[in-house]
């Protein structure tokens, strides 16, 4: 047994990653330390080590046992703390619940010939990036006017080895390339296309525009009025991008701008992106956390894991407070960077701006989550708040589902689906293969069924309410199921109309009408298409996997040669069922351990 007085004597003082476990072997929570010692017997002092923080407390109480690697500098502990982190997702570390990456232009400067192209990451090559850019129709978008604008490859052909080797490809056809892979344009041509976008890129856009106006006159007097408007075009795409352009800085600098907005259910975190000068976009983030979070602690792990997953890092970071561990974690940044990364606090001026510009927009899309987050509870928890009073029931909060399915009695099985608060939990769900049934007998597959489910130890969460795929008569086997076993839960029978769509629910001898379009209504309509769904998919898998399978691969023991000589002794499946152990264990291949399975497995309670 693990003795925390003890383990605490042992610990060292120096540097390191400390893990907090569950009795259940669950990471709680991964922290580092300067020094161990003080820091991991914190938690375990009254009153101290969570700030008064009452996640952390709780989390403390759930402690079984705690490990630790010792590191050669708290450097070296704050990147492995970053990495398990990102790995295990402790329950009770602030974490990012939207982690994503966020798309480049790569211009393979490297090649004879460049390309631009999209991509999803920034690696350490010789190609020249721009970004991030925090919508991916965006970069597609600027690639496919640039392309337009500037006539360069896409292929991925090896220059200038192949030139000559083929055809020039559609797009020299179209007149969207100038088809270098065939000698039509010289590298050094080319290479002038090629700084014209980079310039583009970067944000000159006059000399693209002046050209492509008077480009446009031409093409207008000499009555191409096709090209003419093709040309218009393409000057409203680039005064399109131009005017999203927020800013303009003489400085050129690079720097993320990072703010946080938060109630007592979200955390967002929102990040600008200026890029020589330029904000070129915005990102998002969701933080699970809320308002009572110390914001320096908020932001410490968010930029933690924000810039543990992307490979650019700008020279400065502006944030509203100073982060917990300030200089540890721009140490951390400049080494990734290779270059002095600094974490700022603006007091006044055209930085203090922006980062209120970006607090101002984290609050917006805090009340926008919220407006949302009300949308949402009202189809699901609304949604079963509404059939509870319907029914006259306390509660709907927990609804199961049955369905059955076969054809002509072949591979019977069923389905039970859950919802919690109106949303389906999939981990709750359950599929049966009918043991003691052959033929379509739905009732008797339902009686079935239901006695397995609820004498299932395993399955010991009782639901609210039952739903009945079937009407009057299945319920009624439910309620024979449920009163033999001493239990009292609603069960409710799903009323159709006459395109076999959930119209309302028989439950107590009546039948309870919904309100057209009702919330209620979708709800026990999404059960039923969900149950039926999950019974028909298992239904399909079975057939598809062997159209032999019989319900004797359930039993334990029993593989391929064993199911045939038991078939081929007793002819079928019900004079199976019917046999005791002792006829059982007559069958050549068959000995008595397995004899008594197969016994169990069909007289099972």
């Amino acid at each position: 047994m693990f003795d925390v007085e003890e383990e605490l004597k042992k610990l060292p003082k120096s540097p390191g990653v400390y893990i907090m476990h569950s009795k259940n072997d669950d990471i709680l929570y991964v922290g580092k330390a300067v020094s161990l010692h003080s820091r991991v017997r914190q938690y375990f002092q009254t009153g101290h080590g969570h700030g008064g923080s009452a996640k952390i407390a709780k989390m403390v109480s759930q402690i079984a046992y705690f490990e630790y690697i010792v590191t050669s500098s708290e450097m070296e502990a704050l990147v492995l703390e970053c990495n398990l982190i990102k790995e295990y997702r402790p329950k009770y570390n602030t974490m990012m619940t939207d982690d994503k990456g966020y798309p480049y232009i790569r211009v393979t400067v490297e090649e004879a010939f460049p390309r631009f192209l999209y991509s999803h990451s920034m690696k350490r090559d010789h190609s020249k990036y721009f970004g991030p850019y925090t919508n991916a129709r965006a970069v597609k978008d600027i690639l496919e006017l640039i392309n337009k604008l500037y006539h360069l490859r896409t292929c991925n052909r090896r220059l200038p080895q192949d030139i000559g080797k083929d055809r020039p490809c559609l797009y020299y056809q179209i007149g969207q390339c100038k088809a270098p892979c065939n000698g039509k344009i010289s590298q050094e041509d080319y290479g002038r296309q090629v700084q014209a976008a980079l310039s583009f890129l970067n944000g000159n856009y006059k000399e693209i525009l002046t050209e492509l106006q008077e480009q446009m006159r031409a093409q207008a007097e000499e009555m191409e009025f096709e090209k003419a408007a093709e040309t218009r075009d393409l000057i409203e795409s680039i005064r399109h991008i131009e005017d999203k352009q927020q800013m303009n800085k003489a400085s050129g600098e690079d720097r993320d701008v990072i703010a946080c907005a938060s109630n007592d259910k979200d955390i967002v975190v929102t990040v600008f992106f200026v890029r020589d000068g330029k904000l070129l976009g915005r990102e998002n983030h969701h933080m699970n956390g809320n308002s009572k979070e110390r914001l320096s602690e908020v932001l410490a792990a968010f930029i933690k894991q924000f810039y543990s997953g992307t490979p650019y890092l700008p020279r400065e970071i502006l944030v509203p407070e100073v982060p917990e561990e300030q200089q540890i974690l721009e140490a951390y940044l400049s080494e990734r960077r290779e270059s002095k990364v600094q974490i700022v606090v603006p007091q006044k001026g055209d930085k203090k701006k922006i980062l209120d510009l970006a607090a101002e927009n984290a609050r917006l899309v805090l009340a926008q989550d919220m407006e949302r987050v009300k949308r949402q509870e009202k189809r699901t928890i609304g949604a079963a708040n509404e059939i509870a009073e319907l029914l006259g029931i306390p509660s709907a909060n927990r609804m199961e589902a049955f369905d059955i399915s076969n054809i002509s009695g072949v591979l019977s099985v069923a389905s039970m689906v859950v919802f919690e608060q109106g949303k389906p939990k999939k981990n709750a769900y359950r599929k049966f293969r009918l043991r003691t049934v052959t033929g379509p007998d739905d009732y008797a597959s339902m009686k079935e069924v239901l006695s397995r489910r609820f004498t299932d130890e395993k399955m010991d969460v009782l639901p609210d309410v039952i739903m009945m795929d079937g009407g009057k008569g299945q319920v009624n086997v439910a309620l024979m199921v449920l009163d033999s076993l001493g239990l009292d839960i609603p069960v409710c029978g799903m009323v159709k109309d006459d395109n076999h769509r959930t119209r309302g629910l028989y439950y107590n001898n009546v039948e309870v009408k919904f309100p057209k379009g009702s919330e209620a209504m979708l709800m026990v309509t999404a059960l039923q298409d969900e149950a039926h769904r999950f019974a028909i998919e298992y239904h399909r898998q079975l057939r598809s996997k062997n159209q032999v399978h019989s319900v004797l691969d359930e039993i334990p023991g029993v593989g391929e040669n064993r199911r045939k000589q038991l078939l081929k002794y007793f002819g079928e499946i019900r004079k199976i069922r019917e046999a005791t152990i002792s006829e059982l264990a007559e069958v050549p291949g068959i000995p008595e351990s397995i004899a008594k399975n197969v016994y169990e497995f069909f007289h099972a309670e």
